[in-house]
């Protein structure tokens, strides 16, 4: 599997010296989030200070964007870098959209299959010169002047991968676009019992096999130099681990642990503003469940038993700490076989 990584920073003074760690220590990419800072303008200054890098969004929100804009961008970056550039979309959740966006909230499956197809018929317009006609029930694009064409690119168009938490988002990610992008917030036994069949049956419907489909690894990673560093990554993740599970849209998860419960108490401790209490509802089994821990010497036996069966890349932090860059290195070797 391939190994990327996230910076420790996203502090736009910092990226362009962290990516260049980032390439220095044989990491395969780099996956930018987007929680408050724009991945794509991220995006740009890691490509531009990186050589053999991959650079992901990972994901970029993609409803608060017009798709024709999300495919400006990604085309733009995908040139700019010779093709390092992948797209990582997500839906985020309702309130995120109405509430912080302020954009209309429609279901969100079928209209990111639509966003992902539109953006496809964009970058053919441009690639191949072929009349832009996509008409869809959420987006039609139907005009393509000269003067708003960038044009094809010397390098492959980027790879789209499509965020997903449940069945229906997992069967338009594996279908509709080039691979699927699991999430943080979710356990083994969720992979393998939900994610895993849906992802065989898209598969089996288009005579290809699983292995073909990619699939990035899920789940949280509790990673640091030393057990004090895990333990301190440990506890920001009980944190995570409360705020998503305090969104009833992620209930599933927890109902297959019999932690159904725990989402509505966390959800109501959310709406009151509670948020200090809210890790304390998320004891140590539930983390985890949810996390692989360990230092970055020791971790890669686990992190092989959590993803080796099905996952494409997996998603590490950047080290802060000289002392364990061979440790990395070997990790990343170790993760490569």
């Amino acid at each position: 599997m391939r190994v990327y990584c996230d910076l420790a920073s996203y502090n736009l003074k910092d990226v362009p010296e962290l990516a260049k760690r980032a390439e220095e220590l044989g990491f395969d990419g780099i996956s930018f989030g987007e929680l408050a800072h724009d991945s794509f303008l991220l995006s740009t200054l890691a490509l531009e200070h990186t050589k053999k890098l991959k650079v992901a969004t990972g994901i970029a929100i993609a409803f608060a964007r017009s798709p024709m804009i999300s495919a400006y961008m990604a085309w733009d970056l995908q040139r700019m870098s010779n093709g390092r550039f992948e797209l990582g979309l997500g839906s985020q959740v309702k309130g995120h959209n109405e509430r912080r966006f302020s954009v209309k909230w429609s279901a969100p499956a079928p209209r990111l299959k639509e966003y992902a197809q539109s953006i496809k018929a964009i970058w053919d317009c441009w690639q191949n010169g072929t009349q832009l006609n996509y008409q869809g029930e959420h987006y039609a694009f139907t005009l393509m002047t000269p003067e708003f064409d960038p044009g094809p690119l010397d390098c492959d168009q980027p790879p789209i991968y499509i965020a997903a938490v449940g069945p229906g988002m997992t069967r338009i990610a594996a279908s509709s676009s080039d691979g699927v992008l699991l999430h943080t917030f979710n356990s083994k036994r969720y992979v393998d019992e939900v994610i895993l069949p849906q992802i065989s049956q898209v598969a089996n419907r288009s005579g290809r096999s699983s292995e073909e489909i990619f699939v990035s690894g899920g789940g949280m990673i509790a990673i640091g130099a030393t057990e004090q560093e895990v333990q301190v990554a440990r506890e920001v993740y009980r944190k995570r681990i409360s705020f998503y599970g305090s969104t009833r849209s992620y209930k599933a998860i927890l109902d297959m642990h019999e932690w159904g419960d725990t989402c509505l108490r966390l959800h109501d401790l959310s709406k009151k503003g509670k948020w200090d209490e809210m890790p304390d509802l998320i004891d140590d089994t539930m983390l985890n469940t949810f996390c692989v821990s360990g230092t970055y010497k020791d971790i890669g036996p686990d992190l092989k038993a959590r993803y080796g069966d099905y996952a494409s890349r997996v998603t590490i932090r950047l080290p802060q700490d000289e002392n364990v860059y061979s440790d990395v290195g070997n990790l990343i070797n170790y993760l490569h076989e």
